[in-house]
């Protein structure tokens, strides 16, 4: 409550890969009301997507107007806001104007998504030159980074990458699309861009070795010469423009923002106090794992260490799957009986991984025993490449033990045959880390496709980590409402909001005996199979 005893409350804004989701939460966090839109996503060949940051921005205030309705609050009562997003690259011209990034030349697809892959060659590039910045990216770059796609635009694109005024992060886009300021936050331009945080500069070396020296000669003006933590209120507040958009109040406080696996981190490592002991497992379209740490801890194959980009003050090392639930989708989309289970999935109005969770579910006694149904079949699902903790983009999706069956049951088995494979690639980046000297007592889950008890259990299970549900029904909506929390001065910090605000709802804890022994099994063929792959494709 506020000194009048008028309540408030804060907005958090995730922008993902399909679609723009607004929570509206009071400062206990309880979530009231959620609104949810699906934006465009725009596919070419080669590895090409992209997005339009004008129909981003224009479906967030929509769904801000309508989250505010939906909630039934007075819009004067909303004190902060804060913004997650993928980490995904806006290219505006002078003003703002949006600038074509492929070979559509439509200049309102201005936005390479974090999934486009065209800068494998660039990222490649990149990796040889071994600069010395790229010990904080694990050892090795990616091509879903921002810097090989601005490399990428330079060799392919030369007149936007002449005429691009600002290169951004998606969040640090919507941020200075609410309040006009230019600011980046630490979280985007650490993880994502190669910022050293802990020296808080970029390194001009760097730069002019992989051949975007224009970059360093401008003094970093298109990329961002003031760097703020997550939570920082920025400028002025919304504008007047922003403020009409959207329906609240001009003034009212904006966040530096965040990559939205990292509004889930927020939303969840500070259950218990203990962000040390808690691995952040954001499970969506694809996987992200956030482990902090008092000192950096140095894994190969794993982004990081990043000093301040998640827990202020601690470092974060990085990992996941660039495919995880889409993997499932891929995986199930394959099946003869996929389209029958599907036009159920859709007469009931759930999605079709939803429909195989509760028909897994209802096979076992026990969801520990829901690995029996997967048979002799075994998924690596890496069908868009590993991310951790190899820093493999070639790597491909394996499926072994497919029979002739062609019937729903079979689906089922492969579709947990599918969720074991995402739990043996959780495994082995929580086992590099500890390898390394980063420890973790507890996975704390999030994310859409995490959400069934039958999902959490297997994780568990096949990770061997007891498997934590937070409280928040969503915890990325929390982060970034927890952002918007701090800015307006509602909490003195950001340790102080997250153990206001995140709490826990259940605990699933790895099985023993047999089931762990199965899984063990499993997990050895697990690293068979990508350990072939890997010779057949490199030998």
């Amino acid at each position: 409550m506020s000194a009048t005893g008028e309540a408030r409350h804060v907005i958090g804004i995730d922008v993902g890969t399909g679609s723009a989701r607004a929570g509206l939460f009071d400062l206990s966090g309880n979530m009231l009301a959620v609104a949810r839109r699906d934006i465009s996503l725009f596919r070419e060949a080669g590895a090409i997507v992209e997005q339009s940051s004008t129909e981003i921005w224009n479906v967030v205030c929509a769904i801000v107007r309508e989250v505010v309705a939906s909630a039934k609050v007075d819009a004067a009562t909303v004190v902060g806001i804060g913004f997650d997003a993928t980490c995904s690259l806006v290219v505006l011209g002078e003003g703002g104007v949006p600038l074509t990034v492929g070979p559509s030349g439509d200049a309102d697809r201005d936005i390479i998504v974090w999934m486009d892959h065209r800068a494998v060659e660039q990222a490649e590039r990149i990796n040889v030159l071994g600069h010395e910045v790229l010990r904080y990216v694990g050892g090795r770059i990616s091509p879903e980074m921002e810097t090989p796609k601005i490399l990428w635009l330079k060799e392919n694109r030369p007149e936007t990458f002449a005429q691009a005024w600002q290169f951004f992060d998606l969040a640090d886009f919507l941020s200075w699309k609410a309040t006009g300021d230019l600011a980046r936050s630490t979280c985007t331009v650490t993880c994502k861009w190669t910022y050293l945080a802990h020296e808080r500069r970029w390194d001009p070396g760097y730069f002019e070795t992989i051949g975007l020296r224009e970059l360093a000669d401008e003094g970093f003006a298109r990329i961002g010469t003031r760097i703020v933590e997550p939570g920082t209120r920025l400028g002025e507040g919304l504008t007047g423009d922003a403020a009409r958009a959207m329906g609240l109040k001009p003034g009212t406080a904006v966040a530096a923002g965040m990559i939205d696996a990292h509004a889930g981190g927020i939303g969840t490592v500070g259950i218990g106090g203990r962000p040390t002991e808690n691995l952040a497992y954001v499970f969506g379209t694809s996987s992200c794992t956030m482990t902090s740490t008092n000192e950096p801890v140095f894994v190969p194959g794993v982004w990081g260490p990043y000093y301040s980009a998640m827990v202020p003050g601690m470092w974060l090392n990085e990992g996941g799957q660039s495919a995880a639930g889409a993997a499932i989708d891929q995986l199930l989309s394959f099946h003869p009986a996929a389209a029958e289970a599907s036009q159920e999935a859709s007469e009931r109005g759930i999605a079709l991984p939803v429909l195989m969770a509760e028909a897994a579910a209802g096979k076992v006694t026990h969801l520990s025993d829901a690995v029996n149904l997967a048979g002799d079949i075994h998924v690596v699902p890496e069908f868009l490449g590993n991310r951790a903790p190899f820093a493999d983009p070639h790597a491909r999706a394996v499926i072994a033990g497919l029979g002739m069956e062609r019937n729903f049951d079979n689906l089922v088995e492969l579709y947990v045959a599918g969720l074991c494979g995402i739990g043996y690639g959780l495994r082995q980046i929580i086992e590099t880390q500890a390898q390394a000297g980063a420890h973790v007592g507890r996975v704390v889950i999030s994310g859409g496709a995490g959400q069934s008890d039958l999902v959490r259990q297997l994780l568990a299970d096949a990770c061997g980590k007891p498997v934590v549900a937070p409280r928040a029904e969503e915890p990325v909506l929390l982060g970034s409402a927890i952002l918007g929390a701090v800015a307006s001065g509602a909490f003195g910090d950001m340790t102080a909001a997250m153990q206001a605000l995140c709490g826990i709802s259940g605990t699933y804890e790895p099985a023993s005996g047999r089931v762990a022994e199965r899984h063990e099994k499993r997990f050895r063929a697990f690293e068979q199979l990508q350990t072939c792959a890997r010779a057949i494709r490199t030998g």
